[in-house]
């Protein structure tokens, strides 16, 4: 049996071969060295960094939330996943599931833009770095977006109550 010279793709290696792990080892070392970078540049800029309170902790969790749902499910952000996704079916309320569209750095891309999961680490993060650099402005834009969320729960409830009479 001849020994092989070259190692199977990372692709192969991992059985999946449309799941492209060199695109995705890139998005991890990209938002790693952002994060990195934000943080020695706060502390290059002489900023200290904040120390998140349980009502900071939700506030950014619930607007971490709708951000990654607006920006990966919602019918008005399609046009900014089209490139990368493709329509599959109607989602829940106002929203769309797509399908990742390509292959390599494209599918890569169509399965974070399409993933409310997988966004919510970028979005964690900016929220995070804009704690740091604008923490007023990071503020009052996740309290925006926790309203709108609490504001969404609370039609679901009211559409599912009112189906109930």
């Amino acid at each position: 049996m001849a020994r092989r010279l070259v190692a199977d793709p990372p692709e192969q290696a991992y059985g999946d071969d449309r799941a492209p792990q060199g695109s995705y080892a890139a998005f991890v070392a990209a938002y790693n060295l952002a994060f990195a970078g934000a943080l020695l540049g706060a502390r290059a800029a002489g900023r200290t960094l904040p120390s998140p309170g349980l009502g900071d902790i939700a506030l950014f969790g619930v607007a971490t939330h709708k951000l990654s749902r607006l920006l990966s499910k919602d019918k008005v952000t399609a046009p900014l996943r089209a490139p990368f996704a493709e329509f599959d079916d109607k989602g829940g309320p106002a929203e769309v599931d797509e399908r990742p569209r390509g292959t390599g750095t494209r599918r890569a891309v169509g399965e974070l833009v399409t993933c409310p999961y997988c966004l919510d680490q970028w979005v964690a993060g900016g929220f995070a770095v804009g704690s740091i650099f604008a923490p007023r402005a990071t503020r009052l834009t996740a309290s925006v977006l926790a309203t709108v969320a609490i504001a969404d729960f609370l039609q679901i409830g009211y559409k599912l109550g009112h189906r109930a009479l």
